[in-house]
């Protein structure tokens, strides 16, 4: 009868023979397809597993993300709105330099003896009937009544009202408004007055001046109430009738008074009062 003891060695010599031929068929590869076939079941468990945990940290921190994405949005929008603010602001800026520069050339090459002030135009008459801006310079800053204004293109009306801080200026397209002219090829003087719809024209324009339609009218200086050779703007058409003893005719302004932004007043222009000097009508 074999004992315990007797049977061991043949164990393991069994156990060796068998792992030594489990090693040479699994380096043979034929053990593969076996192994693919008890591993799967476990693979499967551990891609089930990883998913599953992947979409727990998903939705733990998904209300998160979405708070912080929230507020990268706002943060970028206010950014965004801030940086539009300033390409305006710089677009403002760049465009007031270049009427500032304009305005400059202009006080240097007409009328150097004249001194200016630049003025911003912060607001318009809302009456339909008047014809009136507003400026920022007032008393405080050396303005008096009767002052012309005046752009780089040509005479924009004078001072008629004012405080320390601010001015109106009557504008030469007011209906009450009326300026002595000169036309420059014929050198006839006539008066250019405004109107209710906003255009100007001339009156009191001798019979014998020849007109022609883009001719040049400036200020004469006559009546003390404009400084002389201002430009005002073009003649567009003249009317003229044998029983009247003047003229008329249609002026294009040079000043395009809807884009007025920043303009000059003439402060070293002292208007003259005459009409206590004329004779009664």
């Amino acid at each position: 009868m074999n004992t315990p003891s007797a049977s061991r060695p043949w164990q393991t010599i069994v156990f060796v023979l068998i792992a030594t031929g489990l090693i040479a068929l699994a380096l043979g590869g034929y053990l593969t397809p076996v192994t693919r076939l008890l591993l799967r079941p476990a693979v499967d468990i551990q891609t089930w597993i990883a998913s599953g945990s992947q979409a727990v940290r998903a939705l733990v921190s998904s209300p998160q993300d979405l708070t912080r994405l929230r507020q990268e949005n706002i943060q970028l929008r206010g950014e965004n709105a801030q940086l539009k603010g300033q390409i305006v602001d710089l677009q403002q800026q760049l465009s007031e330099a270049n009427i500032l520069s304009a305005l400059v050339g202009y006080a240097r090459s007409s009328n150097p003896e004249n001194r200016y002030l630049a003025a911003k135009v912060i607001g318009y008459d809302t009456s339909p009937f008047l014809r009136f801006i507003i400026i920022d310079k007032g008393s405080d800053h050396g303005l008096r009544r009767g002052m012309p204004v005046v752009t780089e293109q040509g005479l924009v009306g004078r001072v008629s009202a004012i405080t320390s801080l601010a001015a109106r200026v009557q504008l030469i397209t007011d209906s009450a408004s009326r300026v002595n002219v000169r036309l420059q090829s014929s050198d006839s003087q006539a008066v250019l007055a405004g109107s209710l719809t906003g255009e100007i024209s001339l009156d009191l324009i001798p019979q014998e001046a020849n007109i022609q339609p883009g001719e040049t009218v400036v200020t004469s200086g006559l009546g003390g109430g404009y400084p002389g050779n201002i430009i005002v703007g073009q003649v567009t058409g003249s009317r003229s009738l044998e029983q009247e003893l003047f003229q008329s005719a249609g002026v294009q302004s040079a000043v395009d008074f809807s884009q007025l932004e920043i303009v000059l007043v003439i402060t070293n222009f002292k208007p003259v009062e005459i009409e206590p000097l004329l004779p009664d009508q």
